[in-house]
Order: C-alpha cells, then structure tokens, then sequence
C-alpha cells in the first residue's frame, strides 16, 4: 500500500506524521540518555558501597576467618558487578543513544528535502493553474467584448438613420473583437491543455513519488526503532554472563565459609601457651605440726604459739609484706613481652621470616651490584666501577643490620620457647603430689614448696577444709595496685576474672611464673596474668 495513490491529497497530514514520527524518537533516545543516567548512578553508589565496607588495614591486620574473606570476596565481585553496569550505561551511550541522536538529525534533513520538493511542485501546479484561469478569464473577457460589438453594429446596421462609416466602424471593432476572442481561445485551450498534463503529472508521477520517498523515510525509522529496542535489551543480554558469574562468585564465597576453620583461627589467635593450673594438695590442719608460714600457699595460717620466721613473717602493724624473688622486667613492645607466651613466639616467628625475606633481597642486591662491578671493571666504557661501590657498601651494612635483627629476635624466641618447655616439666602430676613436701601451685601448675616444710605423705584431701581456708585465716594486706591492659574471663580454678581498665589490689608478687596473686575492691582474691596487668608496687612493699 503505497501514500502515492492512497494519500495523494494528504500533503498536510503526511507533513505532521512525518514531524510526529521524528519527535517520538527523539523521546526515546530521551528515555535511553536518562536510562544510562540511572545506571551510572547506580554503578556509582555500588562502587561507593563497596568503598565503605571494603577493610581500611593492611592485608596483614586483616582477619583470616573464612566468614571475613568471604565477605571481602563478595564486595570485589559486587565491585565487578558495578563495573558491568557502566559498560550497560556506556554500551547505551554509544550504541543506542548517540545513534539515535545522529539518525534524529539524518531524518530531519531528509524530511525537510522531500517536503520541500513536495511544496515546488505543489506551486509549480498552482502557476500553470492561475495561467489556465487567466487565459480563461480574458477568453471570457474578449468573448463579452465581441458579443457586446456584434450586437453594436446589427443595431447600427439595422438602423436607417445609420451612417454608413458608422456601421463600417462598427463592423471593423467586431471583426478586430472576434479575432481577438479567437486568440484568447486558443491561449486558453494551449493553457488548459498545459495545466491538465501538469496536474496529471503531478499527481500521478510527482506527488507519489515524494510520498514514497516520505513513506520510505517513514518505514526506515520504525525499523531503526526496533533494532535499537533489540540493541537496549542486547546490551543487557551481552553482561548477563559476566554478572551471573559475579553472582557465581558470590555463591562460592558464601559456601566457603567454615566454622571450624574460623574456631580454630580463633584458637591459634588467642592460645596464650600457659599450662592449665594443677590439683591443690591437701593440707591438714587438723595435726599439731610445726610450719613455717610461707608466701607459697594459698593461704596464710594461723600461727599460734610459733615463733615466726623474720624473712618469711608478715608485720601486720606495719601493713607490709616480706617477699622474694625479683621485681618483673617493664613491659616492651620491640620483644613482645607484653603478649601471652604462644602469642609472643607466633610474633617473633613472623617478624624473623620477615627480616629474613629483607636479608634475601638485600643479598641478592649485593650479588648483583657485584656482577655489575664485575662488568664495569672489564669494560670501562660501560661505566666507573667506583660509583658502585658505596651502594655495595650501603648492602653491606643492611645486612649486618638484619643479621643483628635476627639473631636477637631468634634469642627472644628460644627464650620463649625455653620457658613453655621448663612450665611443661615442672608441671605436677598425680604421682609427685604423694612425694613433694606440702606448698602450693600457681594457676599455670608452677610448684612452689616450702623449705622448712616436712617431707610426708599428704592424707586424704578434705574438700571442705580447702573451701574454708580462706574464711579461717586473715586477708593478705596489699602491697600495691595493678590497672587491667586487658579483660580476662579467669574460668579456670584459682584465678580471677577482671574488665579492661579494672584496678586491682596486689597481695602477692609474681614468682617466675606469669602470675600474680591479686584481690578485687570486693574482696574476692585469686590469680591473674602479669602480662595482663600494669603493676605498682608500693615502696615499703619490699624487705630484706
């Protein structure tokens, strides 16, 4: 169905449509601009999500529980997600959008063409019309004219009293009035016949052919709008795979997630390397036997009608205790001195495979500036051996440097590594109980025994005298104050639980052992760590 034939007198009509038909693709390359406008936005607060939650610590501070690493792979592949939608808004951009834009433009000249032409032979037409009218007009003109000079000279010629130069002239203006009707006629005919061959032609062979060109033009942009509806959701179709593998990668971090991988992390994380506390012997206080009081039981007995020990007695009136052993080191950061035993090694252990990674570059560094050397020293002209030597020498020192670094932390670390061993012997068990003179243990299982103690078989424990030991016998008065560095649960037997930042009184030094005797505002007296605690002792705390 062509608009030649079928619409050849719907000239104005086809000039809205075609305007319209513009106009309706020039909205829909509005819709994409603003569509790829979303999904910039979008890709935008994506990235700047993944930003906010993304770790700010080194790799090394990061944590390795398989919950974390997860989650940290979820925000690169939510990253990668992002990033596809700014191909989509990208994609869109170029392909759809910017296409549209310049077809919108092709269209409107192309339109502007044939409207044009359509308008030049709508006036061509309309000249050869007002020449067929003005020929008819003056054809009718000189017809009236002639009429009317007919009847002048039949009424002269009728007329007796008519001279006869009056109806000659009259009969001359008739004749000149004929001649002249005839020509008019014949201009009118050639004019008619003109316009009638111009009109067919116009509206059989012009005015279709602009209409089909308009048609044409009409046909090609809903074309170009369904293959760019087809390029909007090809854009789409074209990440698909990428994101369902974004999503793939999602789904694998969620399934490599493992609890018993994080409890154990969470265990080598936190294993502080003490030995549990062992069993308490049994005292029995209920046979009359000389003993020296001593700073290593749980409690302090009653010494009655004893002649106390002046090293060993404490002077109450005084509010001071007598004790031995030496005052422990000030904490340090540079031999992790400050952390549990186990922790302490896992930081030495890492800081030495560190400094033994610098001593390898450092030494492969001075292998190579030697080679160097080696190379200037044979071809001169390649440069002077000598520039190279303070470098040579700058190695040199750095790996003594790290040498010295290493060999002290790997000091540190037998020393660590001494103590766990010689706390792993001098654990206690059920046999040397029956053996070792009575005293006491520390929570870690140090014993600690009493000089002027008897040598003899504990009797049978009696649980209830044990619960009573300390209700029986007076509180050990303090000999300082300690700050919490850290919180400690104290689940163990013997020991005490404490917050961050707690103050705590201190009635016993440490022996040696990693523990300290210490008691709450409360009352409530037991062990904890000294590498927990920052400790102030008084000054009249200590004698000789």
């Amino acid at each position: 169905m062509s608009w030649g034939t079928e619409l050849w007198d719907q000239f104005e009509n086809l000039d809205k449509h075609t305007q319209w038909g513009i106009d309706f693709l020039e909205r829909y390359a509005k819709f994409v601009r603003e569509r790829l406008e979303i999904e910039q936005a979008y890709a935008k607060q994506l990235r700047n999500l993944v930003k906010k939650y993304c770790p700010k610590r080194s790799k090394d501070e990061e944590p390795r529980f398989t919950s974390c690493l997860s989650f940290y792979t979820v925000l690169n592949e939510l990253n990668d997600y992002a990033g596809q939608r700014e191909v989509v808004a990208e994609e869109m951009g170029h392909k759809v959008y910017g296409e549209l834009m310049r077809y919108s433009q092709d269209l409107k000249a192309e339109r502007k063409h044939h409207l044009q032409e359509g308008r030049k032979a709508q006036q061509f037409l309309d000249h050869c019309w007002k020449q067929m009218d003005n020929s008819k007009r003056k054809f009718e003109r000189e017809c009236r004219e002639a009429e009317k000079t007919q009847l002048l000279y039949e009424r002269l010629d009728s007329d007796i009293n008519a001279t006869k130069s009056e109806v000659e002239k009259a009969k001359t203006q008739l004749y000149a009035r004929t001649h002249m009707a005839d020509e008019s006629k014949n201009e009118y005919a050639a004019q008619l016949q003109n316009f009638n061959a111009e009109q067919w032609k116009h509206f059989t062979v012009t005015i279709p052919q602009i209409f089909k060109n308009l048609q044409d033009m009409d046909e090609r942009r809903t074309v170009k709008l369904g293959e760019t509806y087809r390029g909007f959701a090809e854009v789409e179709r074209r990440v698909i795979p990428i994101i369902s593998k974004c999503l793939e990668g999602m789904v694998s971090a969620a399934k490599a997630v493992d609890e018993k991988r994080d409890s154990f992390i969470v265990v080598e994380s936190f294993k502080s390397g003490f030995e549990p506390p062992g069993d308490f012997p049994f005292e029995d206080f209920s046979q009359n036997i000389y003993r020296t009081g001593s700073d290593g039981t749980i409690s302090t007995p009653k010494n009655e009608g004893v002649k106390p020990d002046p090293k060993h007695s404490m002077g109450k009136s005084k509010n001071k205790l007598w004790l031995f052993g030496k005052k422990p080191k000030a904490l340090t950061l540079e031999d992790f001195s400050h952390l549990p035993p186990e922790q302490r090694r896992k930081r030495l252990q890492q800081r030495i495979d560190e400094l033994g990674k610098e001593l390898q570059k450092e030494m492969d560094q001075r292998d190579a500036l030697n080679k160097m050397k080696d190379v200037y020293e044979k071809n001169p002209q390649m440069g002077d051996p000598s520039s190279l030597q303070p470098k040579i020498s700058e190695t040199i020192c750095n790996m003594e440097r790290l040498r010295s670094e290493i060999h002290k932390n790997e000091s540190w670390l037998s020393e660590v590594e001494g103590k766990q061993s010689s706390r792993a012997d001098r654990r206690p068990s059920s046999e040397v109980n029956h053996h070792t003179p009575h005293g006491r243990e520390s929570p870690e299982g140090s014993y600690t025994d009493d000089s002027n103690q008897e040598h003899r078989s504990p009797p049978q424990p009696d649980l209830h005298e044990f619960d009573d030991e300390f209700d029986d016998d007076d509180p050990l008065p303090a000999i300082g104050h300690c700050k919490a560095l850290y919180a400690f649960d104290g689940q163990n037997e013997g020991t005490l639980a404490f917050k961050e930042d707690e103050v705590l009184y201190i009635i016993e030094e440490d022996k040696g052992d990693g523990w300290t005797r210490a008691r709450k505002q409360g009352g409530e007296e037991g062990y904890v760590p000294t590498s927990y605690v920052e400790i102030t002792l008084e000054k009249n705390s200590k004698g000789s």
